[in-house]
């Protein structure tokens, strides 16, 4: 249902009055996951980038344990960024203040998750 002129006027000043005030701007932007992920991106671009570094200086002064310690960083780098990365674009919902959060799933319709719904939506008095 859309808003009426008068709720969207409402929303408009609320939105501004939250944009200004930088203290909550902080507060939401320091429990937004997305934030946390695209730091954890970077931090794993910059250890992607010293684990090539220290494979081809293993390589280049053929040390070759030096090179697969390039490569095994190299790899925990990636896994680190792909885990960023899948954390970033779930659906979590966050309090500002940090204190609840409650995830959601996406549904997939398989067995397992037909049997939670039904066990979550039982009777109370059954068991």
């Amino acid at each position: 249902m859309p808003l009426s002129e008068h709720e969207q006027r409402l929303f408009e000043q609320i939105e501004r009055s939250l944009a200004e005030d930088p203290k909550f701007a902080s507060a939401v932007r320091a429990t937004d996951p997305r934030f946390h992920a695209k730091r954890r991106m970077i931090a794993a671009g910059i250890l992607l980038l010293a684990g090539m570094a220290l494979l081809v200086y293993g390589v280049a002064i053929s040390i070759p344990l030096l090179g697969v310690g390039g490569f095994l960083v190299m790899l925990c780098a990636l896994a680190f960024g792909v885990q960023a990365y899948r954390r970033g674009q779930t659906t979590d919902l966050h309090a500002v203040g940090g204190t609840a959060s409650r995830r959601t799933r996406q549904r997939r319709g398989g067995l397992v998750d037909r049997l939670e719904d039904r066990w979550r939506r039982r009777p109370e008095g059954d068991l």
